[in-house]
């Protein structure tokens, strides 16, 4: 009975993350059809061709896209936040949604940099994303330190900490954002496999009896 319960969950947890992403990916593809069809249905009446709204809404995005490339959207892009960065709760939320998204944005990755943080004498360490690499623009005093803004995810995507560091206090890491990111939403958990792959199988030696 404890081998069957073994294979269950083993199952069960193998089947969890793909069946997870394979529904939210439907999910996903059922409201850009339905959304892309209901957009152009007066104008192409009852004809349907499975797949035709996810087409149609790719190719909405990639035109957005080269529109607000454009040096003329500039203006336009900012009359359409007017709304939404004005008032007073709305402004908040996209604000922080905007910044968010403008740090994974293609234009942004030479800026980003995976750190580790540690303070002197201290055995803690932490791994942070830098986001800002100076202070200037922001208000006094904080224009004026000669420090790192580093962002300190914390696991689960349930929040994180913002920290004005020392530039000697941080190391940069052979790591992706994205990476780093996935890794932080597991609470750097390593599966089995990873950590077997790590482990010292034991020699010969090891297994030889000792003698007295």
């Amino acid at each position: 009975m404890k081998l069957l319960y073994q294979y269950f969950f083993r199952g069960l947890l193998t089947f969890l993350p793909l069946g997870l992403t394979v529904y939210v990916l439907y999910l996903f593809i059922i409201w850009t059809e339905s959304t892309a069809m209901s957009m152009i249905r007066p104008f192409i009446g009852d004809f349907y061709l499975p797949g035709l709204g996810i087409v149609l809404g790719v190719g909405l995005i990639l035109l957005l896209g080269f529109l607000v490339s454009q040096p003329f959207s500039t203006r336009l892009v900012g009359w359409l936040e007017l709304p939404f960065t004005n008032l007073p709760v709305v402004k908040s939320i996209y604000s922080s949604l905007k910044n968010f998204a403008d740090y994974f944005s293609p234009h942004e990755k030479d800026s980003q940099q995976v750190v580790l943080l540690r303070m002197p004498g201290q055995e803690l360490n932490m791994v942070g994303l830098v986001t800002r690499q100076n202070m200037r623009g922001l208000p006094q005093p904080m224009g004026q330190l000669d420090t790192v803004a580093v962002y300190l995810p914390m696991g689960y995507m349930i929040g994180g900490y913002t920290v004005f560091v020392p530039r000697d206090w941080v190391t940069p890491i052979d790591l992706s954002v994205e990476a780093a990111m996935r890794s932080t939403l597991i609470a750097w958990m390593a599966s089995n496999r990873a950590e077997e792959g790590r482990t010292p199988k034991p020699s010969a030696q090891d297994n030889s009896p000792t003698q007295d």
